[in-house]
């Protein structure tokens, strides 16, 4: 049961990438149980606010509850506060939350405020660290290879797009438990959360 656990946890593909003016996130479709795709259209991307979008990476039981606790959470705390919450506050109640009790679960916590862009990466164990890109799950070598060639400051949206969708399909390439498509989306203050269509990945992927 552990081996199955372990396999589940790192079998995945999530990318987050920031961007001059917000952030590309993104996460390939397949589910893996060891060498067995299970699942070939499995939701890993979700909005947990306007302005924050969530990657997931391990089971997928836990990481659909963390999903619908922090969008819940998110909302009630907009909802106090009259304002939406910076995406570092985001990351804190997340980290706390996988702090708290154990889940099998490696996330992303992607999005922009007033401060700017983020991107966390949050542990299983709770720890948060900050950057300005980061992958997840086994396809995280592979995506990281084009992250560090093609990843530059101050790049535009479009630019953003396509280095994420070139990281994934690398991975989906290379790393048997990733694949069977990609969600992306993008993230500004004033557009909130957007993900794009089957018709606008088709034409990225064939513009790179």
């Amino acid at each position: 049961m552990e081996a199955e656990m372990t396999a589940l946890k790192t079998g995945t593909s999530t990318i987050g990438l920031c961007f001059d003016g917000g952030v590309v996130v993104g996460a390939d479709h397949r589910a893996t149980m060891g060498h067995f795709v299970a699942n070939k259209n499995v939701q890993k991307l979700f909005s947990i606010a306007d302005n924050i979008a969530l990657t997931t990476a391990g089971l997928v039981g836990h990481a659909q509850i963390l999903s619908r606790v922090l969008a819940a959470e998110i909302a009630i705390y907009e909802m106090k506060r009259g304002g939406i919450m910076k995406v570092e506050a985001a990351s804190t109640l997340t980290a706390n939350i996988l702090g708290g009790r154990p889940y099998w679960v490696q996330l992303l916590i992607a999005g922009v405020d007033t401060d700017g862009s983020h991107v966390y990466s949050i542990d299983s164990a709770g720890g948060s660290i900050s950057d300005t890109y980061c992958a997840t799950g086994s396809g995280s070598p592979y995506m990281y290879g084009v992250l560090e060639d093609q990843y530059k400051e101050g790049m535009t949206e479009n630019e953003a797009l396509k280095v994420a969708a070139k990281a994934l399909l690398a991975s989906a390439q290379r790393d048997a438990a990733s694949g069977n498509g990609m969600d992306l989306c993008v993230i500004t203050l004033d557009k909130g959360f957007t993900l794009l269509t089957d018709a606008q990945k088709l034409k990225l992927i064939n513009s790179i």
